[in-house]
């Protein structure tokens, strides 16, 4: 597998191996020594699995006192998916990184513990599997706005489909004590 850096420390690419013939592909989304071998140490002990229909844009999300680190695999479609660094000591803190994931040459974001992630979707239907290194609690759920023009996030569509809930998490300047330390 290729894995490289990208602009926040702790935010990496992966391309896994991916074994295609005439029946169609193989593809280990996740074994734990190799991805230790490439720093990847985190223990994931949930996975999840969204499914969007184009045009939708969920988040940015993260959990605030139990921040998870996520291993995230497009498993259909096309997505682009963003983090934000919201670890309050990070010389990055506030800082953005996209990158579209496709089922077309698939690619997985590795994200330690301190991102809020999102996404839209960029194909008819878009379907994500998510490894977290720890429970959902929904009490100690974060959210930042998605639109907030202080982080600046270039999204590739005009006119997203989002939920109230999303609509109302805080700008980055409003929070003040869901900050990731």
């Amino acid at each position: 597998m290729i894995v490289k850096n990208t602009t926040l420390e702790g935010l990496l690419t992966i391309e896994p191996k991916c074994f295609n013939d005439e029946r169609g592909f193989f593809l280990e989304t996740y074994q734990e020594k190799r991805y230790k071998e490439v720093g990847i140490c985190d223990k994931f002990i949930q996975a999840n699995h969204s499914r969007s229909s184009q045009g939708v844009l969920r988040g940015l999300h993260y959990q605030i006192k139990k921040p998870q680190a996520q291993i995230v695999t497009i498993m259909h479609g096309k997505v682009f998916y963003v983090c934000v660094d919201v670890r309050a000591n990070s010389s990055t803190f506030g800082k953005w990184h996209g990158v579209k994931l496709s089922d077309d040459g698939v690619m997985q974001l590795y994200m330690a513990p301190g991102f809020a992630g999102g996404f839209c979707a960029l194909s008819t239907t878009a379907d994500l599997h998510y490894n977290v290194s720890g429970f959902y609690d929904h009490d100690d759920e974060g959210g930042l706005l998605w639109n907030d023009p202080d982080v600046g996030i270039i999204w590739p569509i005009s006119s997203p489909k989002t939920n109230s809930r999303d609509n109302s998490f805080p700008k980055l300047s409003d929070i003040t004590r869901n900050f990731i330390s």
